[in-house]
């Protein structure tokens, strides 16, 4: 890929939201999980005064929310001196976690530090499916977290992610959430990337199950009215026209790896031909306004047909770079969730797959569950593949 012409620093915003993506590591192991498949390779974890300058330079640089992920961020250490200095600096502080290492001391010491908000995940609404899914008993944990988040004062929020394996029990995960007093319930169905890819054929619902999960969520809001807010977002392969990818390449979301890589995105790390800094190398502000791979799809300049001439092309930015590159080999390619893009059979592909019967077979394939021993066995699958 050539690198455009650095786009001049008035016609692009700050980076107003921040993912501290501050560790890979994670007590989970769940098969829909969007870190990255070679995560075994990242084993580097910046430290904590790194981790502090970023903060402190993102904040100089405009942001002004930043989301404390991984990975599980309470495996670090170190959480509530980044919470506590992220509150001085002015931000809006969310913990993204499943619960695993939220202790009363713990949960009391980010409250001191000054923590806004947790979104607390679950796989399922029973403990079978909840554990099985993330390879892990932490069902009756979360339970205890969730009083927990509400004892400590913290809104409530939850967080499942829906695909195939628990979308037929939705009504049962958003009666569980209401009865948990959550204030916000986000049902994501699952994206296809990462580990969520390698799952795709075992995960994606079928149109009907799509259909009836929106039927039941509109009944129980209906229902529960104002006592909770619920999200329901529409897998992509069931979409004509792409989402905008995190609102525009480079227009608002700044994500930090745990290595220290910054990207517009938190898989653009697999965009192959483009070059993304690491913060041990240059300021934020600098990556932000400077960067090649920040600036590499800005604008509009890098679109191709359909993209260039399409009067949509304002809505969706042409969708999902990641996406493209995965689906249709190119990341400067349409969104193939388009149905103009020209590999937008790919997609239907996979849909009708996951509506013919005879794709159950293919959902007995063993899942694939995130976690350092297979991300080593892919990594040498990949290295094997690219030597044959």
């Amino acid at each position: 890929m050539n690198a455009p012409a650095q786009a001049p620093a008035t016609s692009i915003g700050p980076p107003l939201w921040l993912l501290a993506e501050i560790t890979y590591r994670c007590p989970l192991h769940c098969a829909f999980c969007y870190n990255p498949t070679d995560l075994a390779a990242t084993t580097e974890e910046l430290g904590t005064e790194d981790w502090l300058r970023v903060l402190r330079e993102a904040r100089a640089a405009g942001s002004v929310q930043c989301a404390f992920s991984g990975g599980e961020p309470l495996a670090r250490d170190d959480l509530e001196v980044l919470v506590a200095e992220a509150r001085r600096l002015g931000f809006y502080t969310n913990l993204l976690t499943s619960g695993v290492g939220l202790t009363e001391a713990r949960a009391a010491a980010l409250k001191e530090a000054g923590l806004d908000h947790i979104q607390l995940s679950f796989q399922d609404s029973t403990r079978e499916l909840n554990d099985f899914l993330s390879h892990t008993r932490t069902f009756d944990l979360k339970q205890k977290v969730a009083a927990m988040i509400k004892a400590n004062g913290w809104p409530m929020v939850m967080n499942c992610v829906i695909h195939r394996l628990n979308i037929d029990y939705i009504e049962n995960i958003i009666d569980m959430a209401v009865e948990l007093g959550a204030e916000y319930l986000e049902l994501a169905n699952s994206q296809y990337y990462s580990w969520a890819l390698l799952n795709r054929d075992q995960l994606l619902p079928s149109r009907e199950q799509i259909e009836r999960a929106e039927r039941i969520t509109n009944e129980r809001r209906q229902r529960y009215g104002d006592r909770i807010r619920i999200f329901f977002v529409v897998p992509d392969y069931y979409e004509t026209r792409p989402k905008k990818c995190m609102n525009g390449w480079g227009s608002v979301f700044l994500t930090v790896t745990p290595d220290g890589t910054a990207l517009p995105c938190h898989t653009a790390k697999m965009l192959p031909g483009l070059s993304f800094p690491n913060v041990g190398d240059m300021g934020v502000r600098e990556i932000w306004y400077d960067s090649e791979g920040f600036n590499r799809f800005r604008g509009d300049d890098w679109m191709q047909e359909p993209c260039r001439s399409c009067p949509e092309k304002e809505k969706d930015r042409g969708g999902c770079r990641c996406q493209a590159f995965m689906l249709a080999g190119d990341a400067a390619a349409a969104d193939p969730v388009c149905d103009k893009s020209s590999a937008h059979h790919v997609v239907l592909e996979a849909v009708d797959r996951a509506q013919r019967a005879d794709s159950h077979a293919l959902r007995e394939a063993p899942l694939v569950f995130r976690g350092p021993a297979e991300s080593k066995r892919l990594i040498a699958e990949a290295r094997e593949a690219a030597r044959s």
